[in-house]
């Protein structure tokens, strides 16, 4: 399966916790290649322990491992963009330009809840809406809170919110609680996007094809073709996506849930 877009992959070298320099991240780059990747949006951590992450680093870094993939022949698109800590600076960052909205157009944030809680998500969704932007939650599958409270995905969805489950957790790579969180999550058609949250090419893989073909036996290709290639390509050509349940097929019942309106 080729065309397939990763939005949220730490793949930018030194820069945080994910590539460790410029070998692992042409590893990466090439193993995400040979997966069926064809564009991947860089997300290094913002906010948080990574405030020193500035928007323009990033822009820069981005441009500079573009020109090295083109010098080591990998056919890999790239574009900036960010994995963002929830914190109270969020939207002075966005209005500044020294957060990174995803693919840089100002229009999808990629959010991140601390792991171990979750809080509630209407206040920073209502004020990301005000700048024109929505906002994307990364791996409600692995966070604490809503693994105990699964129903609040449904409310978070129903909000507006749009859900950005791990490649990882649907292959088991996070274990049995956050695999059927994702296969819930999937199977209701709670999901807008699968992406890798690849680290480095030996732990945390960006294994977004297995994760395609994983999510195509469970729900059928055309749910799996949103998740892993339109949805994700609208969103790096700063295009809109349809919020509220996805259209899935449930194995041997037909039952589907359908798109609503777009953010």
């Amino acid at each position: 399966m080729n065309g397939l877009v990763d939005i949220h992959c730490h793949l930018l070298p030194g820069i945080d916790d994910g590539a460790a320099d410029l070998e692992a991240s042409l590893a990466m780059a090439r193993l995400s290649v040979s997966q069926g990747v064809e564009t991947i949006v860089v997300t290094p951590h913002q906010l948080g322990a990574f405030e020193h992450n500035h928007g323009d680093e990033i822009r820069r870094r981005t441009a500079e491992l573009q020109a090295e993939l083109r010098r080591h022949d990998i056919p890999l698109r790239v574009l900036p963009g960010a994995d963002v800590r929830i914190e109270d600076n969020l939207i002075a960052g966005l209005e500044s330009g020294a957060v990174v909205s995803l693919g840089d157009h100002r229009r999808h944030v990629l959010l991140e809840l601390p792991h171990e809680l979750y809080f509630p998500l209407e206040p920073v969704l209502d004020s990301l809406e005000r700048l024109g932007m929505v906002g994307v939650l990364s791996h409600p599958e692995r966070n604490a809170g809503l693994l105990a409270r699964q129903d609040l995905i449904d409310s978070l969805v129903g909000y507006g919110c749009l859900m950005q489950v791990t490649a990882g957790s649907l292959i088991g790579g996070f274990g049995p609680k956050s695999q059927a969180m994702a296969e819930r999550m999937a199977t209701r058609g709670m999901i807008h996007f699968l992406s890798t949250d690849g680290h480095s090419p030996t732990r945390r893989r960006p294994r977004l094809g297995d994760a395609y073909r994983a999510a195509e036996q469970l729900v059928g290709e055309e749910a799996a073709r949103l998740w892993c290639c339109e949805n994700p390509l609208a969103v790096a050509e700063g295009r809109s996506v349809a919020a509220g349940p996805t259209q899935v097929r449930r194995p041997r019942r037909g039952w589907s849930l359908f798109a609503r309106s777009a953010a």
